[in-house]
């Protein structure tokens, strides 16, 4: 057995089964992917629109995509015919456009809100009060094509366990008042995608349902 499914076995071992694993493939190969495919595993996230439409075509069709990257409104249209859940919205724009390639498609596409929960300029994301003025846009209602399952975050890239337990909080909080205020009877908003292969399990102590794991399973690339 190789080592990629190894660790595929061992972080199984350590999360509930109802805890979702997207196995982050970006970067890797076809021939990679397929190997942990035929182990049974049939989630997995990329992060560049221009990867996942080279991968798909070659790769079974009862795969799980995740997009986990950013994503420009103008790039939704490559990946509206297949994409299972885009984790990064970070604007009403594009949660338009996903709508409408949505319409184009005849599919309703599960989204999760990006917030921002690190001090990392670089990341993408909303802050809680931008996620609130999205919600409360009488345009938001109109689109019947998206369905909002619930938020995702990144911690900060540090080795201080509290401050990512800190911000995983912030993110539980966050899903927590939006589930309160504008989601109480909507069953369908129950996701919480936080954790990564150095900080997975900090994650699912503090409420994570989906967690994004891609080197802690193939090694550094």
């Amino acid at each position: 057995m190789s080592s990629t499914i190894d660790n595929l076995k061992k972080i199984k071992s350590t999360i509930s089964t109802n805890i979702k694993l997207v196995v982050v493939s970006k970067t890797r190969t076809i021939e990679d992917i397929l190997e942990i495919y035929n182990n049974g595993h049939k989630i997995f996230g990329e992060n560049k629109v221009q990867e996942i439409a080279a991968k798909y075509p070659l790769l079974p069709k009862n795969i799980e995509w995740h997009f986990i990257g950013h994503l420009q409104t103008n790039k939704v249209k490559y990946i509206a015919s297949y994409i299972n859940m885009i984790h990064s919205i970070d604007s009403l724009r594009l949660l338009q456009q996903i709508n409408k390639q949505a319409i184009k498609n005849n599919r309703i596409i599960d989204c999760l809100f990006e917030i921002l929960i690190s001090n990392d300029i670089t990341k993408y994301g909303l802050h809680y009060e931008d996620v609130v003025a999205i919600i409360e846009n009488p345009s938001f209602k109109e689109l019947h094509n998206i369905r909002i399952k619930g938020v995702m975050g990144m911690a900060s890239l540090t080795d201080d366990k509290q401050l990512i337990r800190q911000e995983f909080k912030h993110l539980k909080h966050y899903f927590d008042s939006l589930k309160n205020k504008y989601f109480a009877d909507d069953t369908e908003f129950s996701e919480i995608s936080m954790g990564m292969s150095n900080d997975y399990l900090i994650a699912i102590e503090e409420g994570a349902t989906i967690i994004r794991i891609g080197t802690a399973i193939f090694g550094n690339s």
